[in-house]
């Protein structure tokens, strides 16, 4: 190919700045002019040159200088659309709108909106709750469930509570605040995997502690379960029970690693382990290897807790592994005081792209499938479920207790109630609003004594509006709440609600050996066994083959 004789415009930036700065050096000298011309010329001479002579990104080679304005751009790219490009109800992950809620009711300001609804309410997908002809008056906001009723230690838990996020993950001060604004509002704060710092303890706010696969804050040197360390972090009157995570919405299956580097003192103090030394969730459990094992544990971390209620969280993936644990409950009589469904949409914890967007089920299937399991055996009346998965506003809350939940978690709402500004640089240590950093000089910026006031007034105002749509649907408590409060817009022209939506099983309709109607239940709760995770043997002659 003949190469073109005339003079390439993609270098007309490093060719001006070349000039530029041949022409301004001797007139400054001239002139007696001060030297910015010169060195702005030179730096732009500098960049275009090492541009040239670079070989790792090509466009800077055919475009020195102007490549970099592209770098810039991008760089700021989710900043321009989140403030100047995206509608206030575009989800990216939360909408403006979304927010907004958030930061009024955090600062206790006005959350009124003026002219209407901006939602399309004709769009597939839009939601709503019916009203009542006869509306109530409820006198309290302050909703509550009971956990563990059975127990020697009963939980009295509000039906909004911050989700599990570890110290590590977010700044001392910001855990700071959340336990100080739990213990404003009296509601619990899930320490995350991370385990109990003295940022959790220091408040005395209500604590869920929960142990990942990491045995943080009772584990040997080897990574391994460690009774007497568990045993005195279970006694303290702060911790109200114990969760044992399966998994998380983030990112289920997929283990973590801290770094050395961030392993600080205050951090391995925590967690058990040694500064300077990478600290590793693996992927899998090492106390227990089968559903069976699994609540062998629990019962022995019930018992070792003196009776707190004692449950566990995850995210749900294959059917089987579920089933199995349910009929490892019926086999055993070992119920677990309560399940938190996390849904896939789960977000603080960073994670590849891929685990984000396209691993876990969401948080409606899957706290339908658990809800459904539980009741079709007879056991839901035993064990309470908590959900998780963007909630941050009282509908959120209504919607997902319509389905089957009996309280809901958040861990992005409070972080908006910190002052988080969805900067997405929460994997990078360089969190604008000293939320999700480890970085003292950002974190410390964060005043404990002004965010933890937002923390309980998000709670308190979130909780009031749940009030008022209760009162206008008539009703007196969350617990009231049902899928035939909840309506869904399916097209243009027909609405159903969540009871006509969604399948919803009769009590012991899985013991009766009959059919439910249902492919995920009748496909594979014949097959799923309480003495493995491994799955059925029909599904294992399909991996051996592409002939399906």
């Amino acid at each position: 190919m003949e190469k073109t004789k005339t003079f390439p415009l993609r270098y007309s930036a490093y060719a001006l700045s070349i000039a530029g700065l041949i022409v301004s050096l001797p007139v400054t000298l001239w002139l007696g002019y001060g030297y910015i011309f010169p060195a702005l010329f030179a730096v732009l001479t500098a960049v275009g040159t090492y541009d040239l002579v670079q070989t790792r990104h090509t466009v800077s080679r055919n475009y020195p200088i102007m490549a970099n304005l592209r770098y810039l751009f991008e760089s700021i790219g989710p900043e321009i659309r989140q403030y100047f490009i995206q509608s206030d109800t575009e989800e990216r992950p939360f909408s403006r709108e979304q927010r907004a809620i958030v930061y009024q009711r955090a600062k206790n300001v006005l959350d009124k909106r003026p002219f209407g609804s901006q939602l399309h309410m004709y769009d597939e997908g839009f939601e709503w709750m019916n009203h009542s002809m006869t509306p109530t008056r409820i006198t309290e906001s302050d909703f509550r469930i009971v956990i563990g009723k059975s127990r020697a230690k009963p939980y009295s838990a509000s039906v909004f509570n911050i989700s599990a996020m570890s110290f590590g993950s977010l700044s001392a001060n910001a855990i700071l605040s959340l336990n100080t604004g739990a213990r404003m509002g009296g509601f619990y704060h899930d320490t995350g995997e991370g385990s109990i710092s003295r940022y959790h303890r220091q408040p005395g706010g209500d604590l869920v502690w929960e142990i990942g696969s990491g045995y943080f804050g009772c584990r040997n040197k080897d990574g391994s379960f460690n009774e007497e360390m568990f045993k005195e972090n279970a006694a303290l009157d702060q911790v109200k029970m114990i969760e044992l995570k399966l998994s998380q919405g983030a990112k289920p299956g997929h283990g973590g690693i801290l770094p050395g580097a961030k392993v600080t003192p205050e951090i391995a103090e925590a967690r058990g382990v040694s500064v300077g030394e990478d600290c590793v969730s693996p992927p899998s459990h090492s106390a227990f290897s089968n559903p069976i094992e699994m609540l062998e544990f629990i019962d022995h971390l019930r018992a070792l807790a003196g009776g707190k209620p004692v449950g566990f969280k995850l995210a749900i993936g294959h059917p089987w592994e579920w089933f199995g644990i349910v009929k490892a409950i019926l086999e055993t009589g070992i119920k677990p005081d309560f399940i938190v469904v996390d849904g896939g949409e789960g977000g603080t914890g960073a994670a590849p792209l891929e685990f984000i967007n396209r691993l876990g089920m969401p948080m409606t299937e899957a706290l339908l499938m658990v809800h459904n399991t539980l009741v079709a055996t007879n056991l839901r009346e035993d064990i309470a479920i908590g959900a998780a998965g963007k909630i941050t506003s009282a509908f959120n809350i209504a919607r997902t207790l319509a389905l089957g939940a009996d309280w809901c978690n958040a861990a992005r709402g409070y972080m908006f109630a910190l002052g988080c500004i969805q900067g997405l640089s929460c994997h990078t240590g360089r969190c604008p609003s000293g939320v999700a950093t480890q970085d003292p000089r950002r974190g410390n910026k964060l005043d404990v004594r002004h965010k933890s006031v937002r923390v309980y007034n998000f709670h308190k105002n979130t909780l009031g509006a749940l009030q008022n749509l209760l009162e206008a649907a008539g009703l007196r408590h969350p617990s009231e709440l049902g899928p035939e409060h909840v309506i869904r817009r399916t097209s243009k022209t027909e609405v159903h609600s969540y009871l006509d939506l969604y399948p919803f099983l009769e009590p012991g309709a899985l013991l009766t050996g009959e059919k439910t109607g249902l492919t995920v239940f009748d496909k594979y709760w014949p097959e799923a066994r309480p003495n493995t995770f491994e799955p059925p043997q029909f599904i294992m002659k399909l991996r051996e083959t592409k002939l399906r």
